[in-house]
């Protein structure tokens, strides 16, 4: 039986990421990058699709008496209390030098505990059985490319295991143990020289980093606990080498139990760039912007009719789609994805999040490549031909192609982009992409607003709702006060579901309900206090905080029915727009009015 999705916190190097249980089990990691295949998957399956758990002998399964994250790091403590005593364990990643490497203290606080510690890996997403041998004091498991090392700072006992390595240990009070994993290419020898580290050393320097990193944080205010861990998680989502912010660190986590909403989102979506940008931009991550930015746009070079709307951590385009039968999915849930067919759909909405993030980093300030207007002319010449083609839209729908009103108001925000910016550079604009604006404005008003419903609509010729809606304002398409923005806030109301938002209304082809989406909720709050119903703005956005679990995680979507978390976790989207939610609402915020960073247009 898998545990549910909130009772993960997550570990990262700023490479990849390890998703670790309440009852002591590293059930996923993926080595050595984020899209790498996972040597630990029982996230996905059971426990022989492979594992790693520290816990008080005879626990297991049992979750830990409390735990906590280390005040502004990414360092977990979690704490067993047992009739012989209680001890805690201290998991963390060091940040990567070479090779990555996962660390867990054991350390008695009272009494003498018996604890247990049994590392099953299965490389290639579970399904193979490494040979594993003793060598320099390590236990060493080799398949193919991939060799993991295992060593104790002290003695332990081998309590066998055919398929596992399973170690037995007592720790007292004051006395610590240290078990340390390390992933190596398999045809490098001798002992990785990260395992010559001393423990205490390696804690000291990780929580060092984190906290470094968190004090250049500037959100202040009510909700600053929560902002700093959202951006916590955004920096460990990140892939240090390029820059490059994944969606989430798992895979097929459902977005309906027992059914094939299951979608691998250990990728970079382009749909996150601008507001990921603007959040890392306004609470004092000038660096980690520059470095998203960086990564954008050497992932979009090329030719502008093949901007897809994902692509891996270091740019690569081909992600394909492939079915793991041999993994029974996490709580039946098939089938279990890795890799991402949304890399071959046509995204209109794509071209104005790229723009979008140009215009912003010029008018922050951020040092842009020579030939970026070469770049939005490109962009531009392309989507003035193809703007009013039919896409699969913000959601990726796997159904055929429609005139999303999202997208469509996507490709007015990459015309007016490329307006503003060739303001900011000082050079000449071609009129045409005014005309292009202005066009898309009124194809959009006529048939994107249904006047029956007050209320802009999911497509062109539908009724669907869709939450994508309320993002208008914050686009610029529509001001504030726009009386069509405050019917439509009052129209959307009902995709709420027990206090939270659903995408859209329309059956999207895939069978099951998922559940309320996170990131919709938040964009209702923000849309709420456009509208000027800040109390209920609070509210809405109080109730998703409610939500996190224990260690302050969102996953992409919440079933408030089995109040219980759904789809990949810990979700980027989710976290960037927590931190774009409070900015916004925070008293005396500029950010209220959503429209108010957007000036008049050129």
């Amino acid at each position: 039986m898998n545990r549910p999705i909130e009772d993960y916190a997550l570990l990262s190097d700023l490479e990849t990421a390890a998703m670790l249980g309440t009852d002591g089990s590293v059930d996923w990691l993926c080595l050595p990058r984020f899209d790498s295949p996972a040597c630990l998957a029982a996230l996905l399956g059971a426990a022989d699709n492979g594992f790693w758990r520290i816990a008080p002998a005879g626990a297991a399964g049992r979750p830990c008496t409390r735990r906590s994250y280390r005040q502004d790091t990414l360092v977990l403590d979690s704490e067993w209390e047992t009739p012989a005593g209680t001890v805690r364990v201290t998991d963390f990643m060091p940040p990567r030098t070479r090779f990555p490497c996962l660390v867990r203290t054991v350390e008695g606080l009272s009494g003498a505990v018996a604890m247990r510690s049994e590392l099953r890996l299965r490389f290639h997403h579970g399904r193979v059985v490494p040979w594993t041998r003793a060598t320099d004091g390590c236990t060493v498991a080799v398949a193919g490319p991939d060799s993991v090392w295992l060593s104790a700072d002290g003695p332990v006992d081998t309590l066998g295991g055919e398929t596992s390595t399973v170690t037995g240990f007592t720790v007292t009070a004051g006395r610590r143990l240290t078990l340390t994993l390390v992933w190596a290419p398999s045809h490098v020898s001798g002992v990785p020289g990260v395992l010559c580290l001393p423990a205490e050393t390696a804690l000291k320097e990780t929580g060092d980093f984190w906290r470094r990193w968190t004090a250049r944080c500037r959100c202040q205010g009510p909700w600053r606990e929560a902002v700093v861990r959202s951006l916590i998680t955004l920096k460990a989502l990140t892939y240090a080498p390029t820059g490059g912010i994944v969606a989430a660190p798992t895979s097929s986590l459902p977005g309906h139990i027992g059914g094939e909403r299951n979608w691998d989102q250990r990728f970079c979506w382009l749909r996150d760039s601008t507001l990921t940008l603007s959040c890392l931009l306004r609470s004092g991550y000038r660096e980690e912007a520059a470095a998203w930015v960086e990564w954008l746009v050497r992932a979009i070079a090329g030719d502008p009719a093949e901007l897809q709307a994902v692509y891996g951590v270091a740019g690569q385009r081909l992600l394909p789609e492939t079915e793991a039968a041999w993994l029974p999915g996490y709580e039946r849930s098939r089938p279990v994805r890795f890799g991402n067919a949304a890399m071959g759909q046509l995204q209109l909405d794509v071209y104005g999040e790229v723009l979008d993030a140009l215009w912003l980093s010029q008018r922050a300030g951020i040092e842009l490549p020579p030939h970026v207007w070469s770049l939005v002319k490109s962009l531009m010449r392309h989507l003035r031909q193809h703007w009013g083609d039919a896409d699969q839209g913000l959601w990726q729908s796997r159904g055929p192609a429609r005139q999303f009103v999202h997208s469509k108001v996507m490709a007015w925000v990459a015309a007016d982009r490329a307006l503003r910016l060739g303001r900011l550079l000082g050079v000449e604009v071609p009129d045409v992409w005014r005309v292009m604006r202005d066009d898309v404005a009124r194809q959009v008003c006529r048939y994107g607003w249904d006047a029956r419903q007050g209320s802009f609509v999911q497509a062109y010729g539908s009724s669907a709702l869709d939450a994508s809606a309320l993002l208008l304002p914050a686009s610029g398409f529509l001001p504030a006060g726009d009386p069509r923005m405050r019917d439509t806030v009052r129209a959307l109301r009902s995709l709420m579901r027990s206090g939270f938002m659903r995408r859209y209304t329309r059956d999207d082809g895939l069978p099951g309900e998922e559940g309320a989406f996170v990131s919709c909720s938040l964009w209702y709050a923000n849309a709420l206090a456009v509208v000027g119903e800040t109390a209920e703005a609070y509210a809405v956005f109080e109730r998703v905080l409610s939500v996190r679990n224990d260690v302050g995680l969102l996953s992409e979507q919440w079933d408030p029915v089995e109040r219980r978390q759904l789809g990949n976790a810990p979700q980027a989207f989710s976290h960037i727009a927590l931190v774009d939610t409070s900015l916004r609402l925070q008293p005396g915020s500029a950010d209220t009015a959503l429209s108010s960073t957007i000036p008049e247009s050129p």
